[in-house]
């Protein structure tokens, strides 16, 4: 067992996918020499050498390109974004031609995109998208987030064997997130040794009776203080991890909603459009007689992201609106 930090869970898992499989390669922007805009390939480039650690030019859709050929012949490539917002430079190679590669007889294209995502303070409108929503409605694409180190690590590895391609979305805001300052249950230990974890299952980070809260990456950890605080007014809140967002566990959350009879869904991702829309209508569609109040979700703001500090505090989603939201749904 391994005490890791996000980041460093992140990095652990490419160097033991580079180890393991010959045939991984990493390629993005200043991910050689620089190490990665956010220090995770630091060291990679002198241990595996520029033919699987390429150094590629401002050119997005070219190099998701060049990833989606390379896979064609057998190799895996994870390829990195600086940031996130960056993907819509490859809508095209992604949505129109990797997503249904395979439908259309092409053959896998087992690619890997590293999203660093979501709000880092002040990190202002072209640096602080969450993309989850954007790939939603495309057949052929897998989107998963997590939320921990463990999950980080065990995800990572799973998307990298997928014969499919991945959008991994990892948290800017949790790379170097002190161990110290989150709760016991957010980070247990990172095992050693060669495991995974699937793609399309969540987990209960927290059992409750009275409420069930839907979530997913930067979201948990005000979900799991907000529930903290509802237990001590005598309301206990199931928190549920998806983890994985297409393909999402739709058994989970319907047991979790059949039991409780409420439920909040909450996305650091603008409200509208966003992904627990979905998962609202899942709920609606399959769980309704089991509901005893309306869904409840708590999203940003339908704005572009703010640059001003007390301006993005105000757009994002966080403890107190959460707690606001489960105390409401609480009282119907």
């Amino acid at each position: 067992m391994a005490q890791l930090t996000y980041r460093q869970a992140i990095t652990t898992a490419l160097w033991e996918e580079m180890e393991r499989d010959p045939e991984v390669y990493l390629i993005g922007e200043d991910i050689g020499l620089g190490g990665g805009a956010f220090g995770v390939t630091k060291g990679f480039l002198e241990a595996f050498g520029a033919m699987r650690v390429v150094d590629a030019p401002l050119a997005e859709s070219g190099f998701v390109g060049a990833a989606v050929g390379a896979a064609h012949k057998g190799l895996r490539a994870v390829v990195e974004m600086q940031f996130a917002d960056f993907i819509t430079e490859t809508f095209k190679m992604l949505v129109d031609y990797a997503a249904g590669s395979y439908f259309r007889g092409a053959g896998p294209v087992p690619i890997t995109i590293r999203l660093p995502a979501g709000a880092l303070k002040s990190a202002g409108p072209y640096h602080s998208h969450n993309p989850e929503a954007w790939f939603y409605h495309t057949p052929g694409l897998k989107v998963v987030a997590p939320a921990t180190p463990y999950d980080a690590k065990g995800l990572l590895k799973a998307a990298i064997r997928d014969n499919n391609p991945v959008l991994f979305i990892e948290y800017k805001k949790l790379y170097n997130l002190p161990l110290s300052q989150v709760p016991e249950v957010l980070h247990p230990e990172v095992p050693e040794g060669d495991w995974t974890v699937p793609i399309g299952k969540g987990r209960v980070i927290r059992e409750g009776k009275h409420l069930t809260l839907i979530t997913h990456g930067t979201t948990l950890y005000d979900a799991f203080q907000a529930a903290e605080t509802l237990s001590d007014e005598g309301v206990e809140v199931e928190v549920v991890d998806l983890r994985s967002i297409l393909p999402f566990d739709r058994e989970l959350i319907l047991s979790s909603v059949k039991k409780t009879g409420r439920v909040l869904i909450v996305h650091e991702d603008h409200k509208t459009g966003g992904v627990g829309a979905e998962w609202a209508a899942l709920i609606a569609e399959e769980a309704f007689e089991s509901l005893d109040a309306p869904i409840h979700r708590v999203g940003a703001l339908d704005t572009p992201i703010p640059y001003s500090p007390p301006l993005e505090e105000y757009f994002l989603p966080n403890t107190r609106k959460i707690v606001e939201a489960l105390r409401e749904l609480s009282a119907y």
